[in-house]
């Protein structure tokens, strides 16, 4: 009888810490306030929310919530406040300057960090990185729906002006650097690529020459031989997204399937697509 009630204290114990440490709902208001804990059921002007280890279940207006976040990562803006008039455009226009803190100057803005770009264990220069920093915002410019993508130029002008670069970036938290950039969201990103084997095809070429059918002697063959070589890589690309509180919103690391020198653009694309920000 007593193993028995250890092991169901033990089970217990076990639960209720997978309980708490299972990923929760949370629901932002648009006073600031964070609320963190089960959407139960979404409705036309109300959502039926429980907090984290309660059962009872509280009504929340619509009319009172800026944006959902859900444990699966998956994010639902439920109303968007009014933007400031600016003569910027929805996709790289440069951010109003923000106070610091305020909710409705970054909302659903966006920005890439330079990429990183690593070559065969060396750090590239730093006009490779932008490159990398230039598609991916092309990428998801195309599918931003409510979000506002910052153009590169202006993201690492911003950067510059604040002494930031890729020697002391590491310094900066994430929430420092979308507070620097007036974002919500900011995007890290890093490819590491190697040179692996060497492809080579040879091909070779022929050509008969004979005298006269009287001097007896055999057909003189005059051949050539070509060959050309490929160079294979095999390519990784690191995908993260960062909110202005510092959580991690998204983070994936693939292996490129081609082994060719720009196989990372089909790896950004395929990771691009899986982000909660890009929308079909």
């Amino acid at each position: 009888m007593k193993h028995l009630t250890i092991i169901v204290f033990s089970l217990f114990v076990s639960i209720s810490s997978w309980a708490q440490n299972a990923k929760n709902d949370v629901i932002l208001k648009l006073n600031g306030d964070e609320l963190t804990g089960k959407v139960q059921q979404i409705n036309d002007n109300e959502i039926v929310f429980s907090y984290a280890g309660e059962t009872l279940t509280y009504v929340i207006k619509k009319s009172d919530i800026l944006k959902i976040t859900f444990a699966s990562g998956r994010i639902e803006v439920i109303n968007k406040p009014a933007q400031p008039a600016t003569s910027s455009s929805n996709n790289g226009g440069a951010p109003k300057p923000a106070a610091a803190g305020s909710l409705e100057d970054h909302h659903n803005k966006v920005a890439f960090l330079p990429f990183t770009f690593t070559k065969d264990g060396q750090a590239t220069d730093d006009a490779v990185g932008e490159e990398v920093q230039l598609e991916a915002f092309n990428l998801l410019s195309k599918h931003a729906g409510v979000f506002t993508i910052l153009n590169p130029r202006i993201t690492n002008a911003i950067l510059i002006k604040a002494g930031i670069n890729k020697s002391n970036v590491k310094g900066y938290t994430m929430d420092d650097l979308c507070n620097i950039l007036g974002v919500e969201y900011v995007i890290e990103g890093a490819v590491t690529q190697n040179k692996t084997t060497q492809t080579v095809t040879s091909n070779t070429y022929g050509q008969v020459k004979t005298k006269d059918k009287d001097d007896g002697k055999n057909a003189k063959v005059n051949t050539s031989t070509y060959g050309t070589a490929q160079q294979n890589y095999q390519t990784s690309l690191n995908l993260a997204i960062y909110n202005d509180k510092g959580v991690t919103v998204y983070s994936q690391q693939r292996n490129a399937f081609w082994n060719t020198q720009d196989a990372y653009k089909n790896t950004l694309e395929y990771l691009m697509k899986r982000t909660p920000l890009y929308t079909k």
